[in-house]
């Protein structure tokens, strides 16, 4: 009986370090801006390459790194796919003069973006501020330095 009792809880602890470790592993590593339950609101990544601010379509996604997106064609996907950390946002698709200037998390106007460096990152824009504007004014060199030293403080809370 003791034998039995000693089993089972063996059993259990197993079955609970596995739900753990499950759930690690399926953890994002980063947070992403994911509004409307995917990231960049639901805009195709690989389109703002091309230079295009596309909507995504849900019959075109995949879930990379924790975090759904969609893409506008298959064909951008299919690019996706076989080199996604080329096309995720900085950030986590967070507001990048935001991250430099207050090292705080703020959505986006998927619409507003830059492509820089091979990287692409997004920006607030609504009503009169456009962060961008303020981003390409500002030194975006320097900017993105301080960007990068507070993503590393913030990507995972």
């Amino acid at each position: 009986m003791e034998r039995n009792c000693q089993f089972i809880r063996m059993k259990k602890v197993t079955v609970v370090l596995f739900l753990m470790l499950g759930s690690i592993t399926f953890a994002q590593s980063i947070d992403y801006n994911t509004k409307k339950g995917f990231a960049v609101n639901g805009y195709d990544v690989v389109a703002y390459f091309e230079g295009q601010a596309s909507n995504g379509d849900k019959k075109f996604s995949t879930e990379y790194d924790g975090a759904k997106f969609k893409f506008s064609t298959q064909e951008n996907l299919d690019k996706f796919m076989a080199n996604p950390s080329k096309f995720t946002p900085q950030y986590g698709g967070y507001c990048a003069y935001a991250i430099a200037k207050s090292g705080k998390k703020v959505s986006v106007n998927p619409e507003t973006f830059e492509i820089r460096d091979g990287k692409l990152y997004l920006f607030y824009n609504t009503g009169r501020t456009n962060t961008l504007k303020l981003w390409t004014k500002e030194s975006p060199k320097k900017l993105q330095a301080k960007a990068d030293k507070n993503w590393e403080k913030i990507k995972n809370k």
